[in-house]
């Protein structure tokens, strides 16, 4: 089955689908400006920090207890490289299908925010976001649109104490919140998986395909190379998110393509 044949089959399914549980990566945010993973990555691909430390050493959960200066230091640098990204046409066409249809979801591994900035509302952000800071020795949290002008490390308004991202860093569990939201929606029952832009790596990302192989629910993958996932998806489409969505809207809105 060619793409063109894979997308009428697709648009199907979103039509015919009351809940739909979207899972992406940092494959969706590409096209807004962000690096991929190696990415955090691309800024610092195969090679180590200036610190002599490997990313993930550096944006660790271990680091920011024992260094914070060093761990704001490179979350920092990536927040300003990612400054002034805005929600793309894939995050767009994924927020307005929640408008038209209440049991879309989003499961998603960035800490960008642009889904939520898309208008996406029925989101799990399972590793957090960049742009909410909490305090680790009070109950002092905050939303910032950015990082420019802020102290690093920054110190509590409040009480003094040290901020940090409300993110996961490396080495970190996941909160429980997330898990427990994703865990009821598969309870629940979705109609159809569509994985974007991830790898698939991790088990609580492919979680939901494996899930979905099992019980017969429909599977997409939208991706361009090979991931975890791929042999297991019912449907692929090897284009990247910010070519896939559209055809799809045109599909279901025939009356006119996307307006961006």
């Amino acid at each position: 089955m060619n793409n063109a044949e894979t997308l009428d089959t697709v648009a199907q399914l979103i039509d015919d689908s009351d809940r739909i549980l979207f899972i992406t990566g940092a494959g969706i945010s590409a096209d807004s400006g962000l690096p991929t993973y190696r990415g955090i990555g691309g800024l610092y691909h195969e090679r180590l920090t200036e610190d002599g430390l490997t990313i993930e050493e550096a944006l660790s959960g271990e680091m920011m207890h024992r260094r914070p200066d060093i761990t704001w230091k490179y979350i920092a640098q990536i927040e300003a490289n990612c400054r002034g990204a805005q929600p793309n046409i894939a995050h767009r066409i994924i927020a307005a299908l929640e408008q038209e249809n209440p049991g879309v979801w989003v499961l998603t591994q960035n800490v960008d925010g642009l889904h939520r900035d898309a208008g996406s509302n029925n989101l799990i952000e399972i590793h957090g976001t960049v742009h909410r800071l909490r305090c680790l020795e009070c109950h002092h949290a905050r939303t910032v649109i950015d990082y420019a002008g802020l102290e690093i490390p920054p110190a509590c308004p409040s009480c003094g104490g040290l901020i940090r991202p409300d993110v996961v860093l490396f080495g970190e569990m996941l909160p429980d919140t997330g898990l427990n939201r994703l865990q009821a929606l598969l309870d629940d029952g979705v109609d159809l998986v569509i994985s974007i832009g991830t790898t698939s790596v991790f088990p609580y990302i492919s979680g939901p395909i494996w899930w979905a192989d099992q019980v017969g629910v429909p599977s997409v993958e939208v991706n361009p190379g090979e991931t975890e996932v791929s042999r297991l998806v019912t449907h692929r489409l090897k284009m990247r998110a910010a070519e896939a969505m559209p055809e799809l809207w045109r599909r279901l809105h025939p009356e006119g393509a996307w307006e961006a």
